[in-house]
């Protein structure tokens, strides 16, 4: 069946909003990440690009790359508020939206021409509509199928919009690099240039049997994305698995006390994400990474799904002191999974302290309120 996809991606998304939120930024390399000189670049403007500073690039580097930059740390509850908006304008176009990521999402408009218009005065509505209810602006790709569309929406960034029609595929594939195939990482590009292969379209000169003899399942891929097939539909619901959250520290340790303090503030934030998406959890996993780069993850599974913060700190914290730390620590997260709909379970259990959880969850929820209307940092939950 003929389709037509539309992928959307946000430029520079974090910084963006940072200089949203902050206008006196605008124009200058903004630098959004990890703050201490361990983290990493999470997004960096086009401003900052210009410096050769890029996401996943350790913070020590981005700032030998541009000291005078603006360094910012994630404001990640914000940035959901935005995706969230950007998400729900989206849904007003087509009901097939599924969201990969916070600042990226695949539309189906197969068969909305008739409604609103054609795939690029689609497009063009869905920029206009996104920049004037955010201030913010996309890039887009329209292909025939996902894969394509995703590539598309890479090519004129920023505020780019670029349609691939099916008669096209062929010759856009001819001179496609490899790299920018999805999924094709630096090892399997170097296997495919030692066979000579160096764009997309080279790689029909080999059979399925020869992909898949060298490059086992992705040779089938590699075999089907080099004709521009690509069956995957938009699923419009993916069933969120997890919520975590973790953080490098800026140096290694083994205190306790320090250690505890941080799953509290992750068991806040992972709470409240909890609540916000109406889901609950049973199972929640301490990760803990050491300064020998060795890890550890620890799991429990409590007897009832919850939301509350105080649960889910009350299970890390013992989880933590379950055995001496054998090394100092590097890193250090939070997750809860087994996630289930919280809307009807209203059941009620005690903690191991004695206190009431459904007292415990109408303080997380009264503190969401507050949190929503005045910002984080006005109501912290005491120590304990």
């Amino acid at each position: 069946m003929d389709r037509t996809i539309l992928h959307i991606d946000m430029d520079a998304f974090f910084a963006a909003i940072e200089v949203l939120d902050h206008p006196e930024f605008k124009g200058k390399p903004v630098i959004v990440g990890g703050t201490t000189n361990r983290g990493v670049v999470s997004t960096a403007n086009y401003e900052a690009r210009k410096f050769g500073i890029h996401s996943a690039m350790p913070m020590f580097k981005a700032r030998e790359k541009y000291p005078n930059g603006i360094f910012l740390p994630v404001r990640m509850v914000r940035y959901k508020e935005i995706s969230e908006k950007i998400m729900k304008i989206l849904e007003d176009f087509t009901p097939l939206v599924e969201t990969v990521s916070i600042d990226e999402a695949f539309l189906d408009i197969t068969g909305m021409e008739v409604l609103l218009g054609n795939p690029e005065q689609i497009a063009r509505q869905i920029k206009d509509r996104i920049y004037s209810d955010t201030s913010l602006t996309c890039s887009t790709g329209i292909a025939p199928n996902k894969f394509l569309a995703k590539i598309a929406s890479d090519l004129h960034k920023p505020d780019g919009l670029t349609i691939i029609q099916a008669e096209e595929v062929d010759t856009f594939l001819a001179t496609l690099p490899v790299e920018k195939i999805p999924g094709v990482g630096k090892r399997t590009v170097e296997a495919l240039k030692r066979y000579g292969i160096k764009t997309a379209g080279e790689i029909k000169s080999f059979s399925e049997d020869q992909l898949v003899k060298r490059f086992g399942k992705f040779g089938l891929r590699l075999h089907e994305l080099s004709h521009g097939h690509d069956s995957s539909p938009v699923v419009p619901s993916r069933e969120m698995k997890s919520i975590s959250a973790e953080e490098t520290l800026s140096y290694d340790t083994n205190d306790l006390n320090l250690l505890s303090n941080k799953l509290k503030g992750f068991a806040e934030k992972v709470a409240e994400r909890l609540r916000y998406h109406g889901r609950k959890g049973r199972a929640i996993s301490l990760k803990i990474k050491f300064s020998d780069f060795t890890a550890v993850t620890k799991a429990k599974t409590i007897s009832h799904a919850t939301d509350t913060s105080q649960v889910i700190l009350l299970t890390a914290r013992r989880l933590l002191e379950d055995q001496p730390l054998p090394k100092k620590v590097r890193l250090i997260g939070l997750e809860v999974s087994h996630l289930s709909d919280s809307e009807g379970d209203v059941q009620m259990h005690l903690f191991p302290v004695g206190a009431d959880e459904e007292r415990e969850r109408k303080i997380d929820k009264a503190m969401d309120e507050i949190r929503g209307k005045f910002g984080r940092k006005v109501i912290q939950r005491g120590d304990g």
